[in-house]
């Protein structure tokens, strides 16, 4: 079986390579060759894998790449939510132009070899947004109306909607899964709006104070990077009769207030890390966050035995044992731990 993730050299595709190779297989086929198409080249650890072929680049210029002949596909490259805000030309080049480009290339290599790959597109609860003629609910369902308030989520739903369409042609067997926010992400705070949400636990607990940009009051579902994950491969492995016939589904997400979050850090690492959390208000950052769902559901991916995350408190106990044992995460990770 021959895989190809895009934006594998990224926090979650590097980590969604490395438990393929781990599993060594999906859908009870031995993974013989993981292609890693990204900007940047992908860690080393999985470059030394001889399973592993790297391509750095923009994937504009990867068309033939994409062309080649693929089983399987993990759609996960994207500018993030702050980067469409502040670049609208690089949020089309490198969400919509990309993936249109993945998809016509995957199209004609299954015309051209009889083999239609299966694809899953990492797609966002960003989706979702507040609108005068469709209030957004408490908690966002897997068939709540997307009316997105956001660049970045508005090239998610795009994505989602072209990649029905080459499914409904029989060009590739694509569905879309709805990442609720990862958290906690390792390493230094990226172009996200969501950065925070990783950011008010890891920079604590690496011994650094750091401000949170929203009130207190502020929720949102998020998700552990295993969990997140373990919903890629499992919608991945899906049948289309388990799927059903609409291709989004939203992935369980734990619904947490940032104060349930700093009260789940305090618990697990004691108040002298919590107090390194300032609230000190970003009017960019919490206008875009106050438009984004605050709470999910997903009972079609509970369907396929998916659940959320049993705690935050168990969220951040995985982040400090993959400080401890994953490869990526920096040494002085945890400093701030007594």
């Amino acid at each position: 079986m021959r895989i190809l993730i895009t934006g594998g050299a990224g926090f979650v595709g590097a980590r969604l390579a490395r438990e393929i190779l781990k599993r060594g297989q999906l859908k009870g086929q031995s993974v013989t060759e993981l292609v890693i198409a990204d900007l940047f080249p992908a860690p080393a650890d999985l470059l030394a894998d001889p399973r592993v072929k790297g391509h750095a680049g923009p994937m504009l210029e990867q068309g033939e790449l994409f062309q080649s002949g693929f089983d399987g596909v993990f759609h996960l490259a994207s500018a993030v939510s702050g980067e469409c805000e502040l670049d609208f030309d690089l949020g089309l080049r490198s969400n919509l132009d990309s993936s249109r480009l993945l998809f016509d290339r995957l199209r004609a290599s299954a015309e051209s070899l009889g083999k239609v790959p299966r694809l899953v597109f990492a797609s966002s609860v960003a989706v979702f947004g507040p609108d005068v003629g469709n209030p957004m609910p408490d908690r966002v369902t897997d068939t709540t109306l997307p009316t997105p308030q956001t660049s970045y989520g508005t090239h998610k739903l795009m994505i989602e909607y072209m990649l029905a369409d080459y499914t409904r042609k029989g060009y590739i067997d694509g569905r879309a899964a709805r990442l609720m926010t990862v958290t906690v992400r390792p390493g230094k705070p990226n172009g996200a709006a969501s950065s925070f949400f990783s950011g008010i636990i890891r920079e604590p607990l690496a011994g650094t104070d750091t401000l949170c940009p929203v009130d207190p009051d502020v929720s949102h579902p998020v998700s552990s990077p295993g969990n997140t994950i373990h919903g890629l491969i499992t919608v991945f492995e899906a049948s289309r009769e388990a799927m059903g016939r609409r291709m989004a589904l939203n992935l369980p997400g734990l619904n947490v207030k940032v104060s349930d979050m700093l009260a789940a850090l305090e618990k697990v690492a004691g108040p002298a890390v919590r107090a390194r959390v300032k609230f000190e208000r970003d009017p960019r950052i919490a206008g875009i966050v106050a438009n984004w769902a605050k709470g999910s559901t997903s009972d079609r991916a509970n369907a396929l035995g998916l659940t959320a995350d049993a705690s935050f408190e168990a969220v951040i106990a995985q982040y400090i044992d993959d400080c401890q044992t994953r490869p990526g995460y920096p040494a002085e990770a945890l400093n701030g731990l007594q």
